[in-house]
């Protein structure tokens, strides 16, 4: 296989027939993109098409072109268009970061001790990322299979297997808990990297969110599956009654004729009416369209018109910009800092900086109002202590 030299050549390439390129993935699924249509695209040089095809950036088969594999899955990966969910991938880097945490912690030498931490650091930046991909493609993928799947038995066959792969993902995000909270408590200590940190809450953040869209995801797709079992007995029912029917036994076999006897629903329906729009042709030549007109006014000449009430105009006062800011106190963000630190969550309250003059029994309230929101993220110690007459639980981070 003929490759690019190094990548200004590729880049180079990919910018030199971007129209066709770009054209090509815009189209990769509503049709089959023949030589004919690139050639009106590339001013006819089939020479730079060989050269695509040379380069394995697109292929062609018998008069048709398709962007390769790899080209494609890059472009889709880094526009978030892809639909496959690349859940092997999570798990790999699971694996990897593992790995270079054994690495690390018997490494003695700085440099490379640096090169796994840098390496770790950005798996973690990505796994979050990937997840959240992963949970959105799931979302999409389940309302596209119920939506135009028309195939009932692949519909819920469908998505069964997506039901399994969210599965897998809740399970990916509980190992990558697990790794970060109590397997590798050593490296994280030994760590002591300030961005790592940073990291490990941005990446907390996002799996504490694909969890509760999995959550939502489940309910999804019970209702899903539910709809699919109901119509599926519907129609069901449905070809039975037609094939009596067909078979001229449908009086005879069922009391459909009874049932049909006692259902009146028709008569309690509103009548419908539907507008009569006349044309402006007709109204402008008719006769009776005008003598109608006519007649319809006489009917309505005694209506009064009535004005409408013009509003005093507004006082000046309530036009003018009055801005009044207050300092509002984010539990998710001091919820964030302490989970960063080593310290008690009671004198971490206690002496954390609000922006505003917060008294002690608000930052009490704070302290209880955390607790109760994030508690499966904190460890309640049984020990107690006192400040200024209230006892309080030692609360720690996990």
């Amino acid at each position: 296989m003929n490759t690019f030299n190094d990548i200004k050549e590729l880049v180079t390439a990919l910018k030199r027939e971007e129209k066709l390129i770009s054209e090509m993935f815009s189209k990769r699924k509503s049709i089959d993109y023949r030589l004919s249509d690139a050639l009106e695209l590339v001013d006819y040089e089939e020479s730079r098409i060989d050269k695509l095809i040379e380069k394995s950036v697109i292929r062609e088969n018998g008069g048709l072109l398709e962007l390769d594999g790899q080209f494609l899955e890059f472009f889709e990966q880094v526009l978030y268009v892809s639909e496959e969910i690349n859940l092997s991938y999570i798990d790999d880097n699971i694996k990897k970061i593992k790995e270079n945490i054994d690495y690390f912690l018997n490494e003695n030498n700085e440099n490379r001790k640096y090169s796994y931490l840098r390496f770790i650091k950005k798996t973690f930046r990505k796994m979050g990322i990937i997840t959240l991909r992963s949970v959105v493609d799931l979302r999409r993928n389940i309302e596209n299979t119920f939506k135009n799947e028309s195939n009932y038995k692949n519909k819920q066959l469908k998505l069964e297997n997506l039901d399994e792969k969210r599965t897998i993902v809740t399970n990916l995000i509980q190992q990558t808990l697990t790794l970060i909270n109590e397997e590798e408590i050593t490296f994280f200590n030994r760590a002591l990297d300030e961005e790592l940190s940073r990291i490990i809450i941005e990446l907390k953040h996002q799996l504490g969110e694909c969890s509760h869209n999995l959550i939502e995801i489940e309910k999804q797709i019970i209702d899903y599956l539910n709809q699919i079992k109901q119509q599926g007995k519907f129609l069901e029912k449905l070809r039975k009654l037609k094939y009596l029917k067909d078979n001229f036994t449908i009086e005879a076999e069922t009391d459909v004729r009874q049932i049909i006897s006692n259902k009146n629903h028709v008569i309690f329906e509103a009548r419908a009416i539907q507008p009569l729009n006349l044309s402006i042709d007709f109204l402008r030549e008719s006769e009776k369209a005008f003598e109608a007109i006519k007649r319809i006014t006489k009917n309505h000449k005694d209506r009064l018109l009535l004005k409408p009430e013009i509003a005093e105009r507004i006082s000046n006062e309530f036009l003018e910009n009055n801005i009044e800011e207050e300092v509002m106190i984010n539990l998710e963000e001091v919820r964030n800092r302490f989970i960063a630190t080593s310290d008690n969550l009671f004198n971490f309250i206690l002496n954390y900086d609000f922006l505003k003059d917060v008294d002690f029994n608000e930052r009490v309230t704070i302290f209880c109002q955390i607790i109760s929101q994030y508690e499966q993220e904190l460890q309640i110690k049984d020990n107690f202590q006192i400040t200024n007459d209230v006892e309080y639980a030692m609360v720690f981070s996990k």
